[in-house]
């Protein structure tokens, strides 16, 4: 099952590396920007289940985009330090989605949370801290 859930489209920003990890996609909503994909044959490990490494760059991307774009205007930063917990797993054909909370973007540190879902499971919830660049 190939099929993108409505109101999600391909997202807006990419790299080499996104491009080749993904396809990602992002829907706006109240809260944010939730970002998801498919978990296709690629994405998976030898057991059939969504790589740890996809979910941890799932939540690097949404919680980054998050913090940058959530604002008037963009801030540009990187990460400083990513933590993931992983409490269950996405399966070959899953729709996986990153569902975020932004703590604080301030002048050189910026905080966001996420949690990753499969439907209504929470499978991985994770952290982050960014590194505000000067402008």
């Amino acid at each position: 099952m190939d099929t993108v859930p409505e109101g999600f489209e391909p997202l807006f920003r990419t790299s080499p590396f996104l491009d080749l990890a993904g396809p990602f996609y992002g829907k706006k909503s109240a809260d944010g920007l939730v970002v998801g994909l498919r978990v296709a044959e690629k994405h998976c490990n030898t057991r059939g289940s969504a790589h740890g490494g996809l979910l941890s760059t799932l939540a690097d991307v949404a919680l980054g985009y998050n913090a940058a774009f959530g604002g008037d205007r963009p801030v540009a930063m990187v990460t400083a330090s990513l933590s993931i917990d992983f409490a269950g797993q996405a399966k070959l054909g899953d729709w996986l989605e990153a569902r975020v909370d932004v703590q604080k973007v301030g002048r050189s540190l910026a905080f966001a949370n996420a949690y990753l879902h499969v439907g209504d499971n929470r499978i991985a919830r994770a952290s982050a801290v960014f590194n505000v660049l000067p402008t």
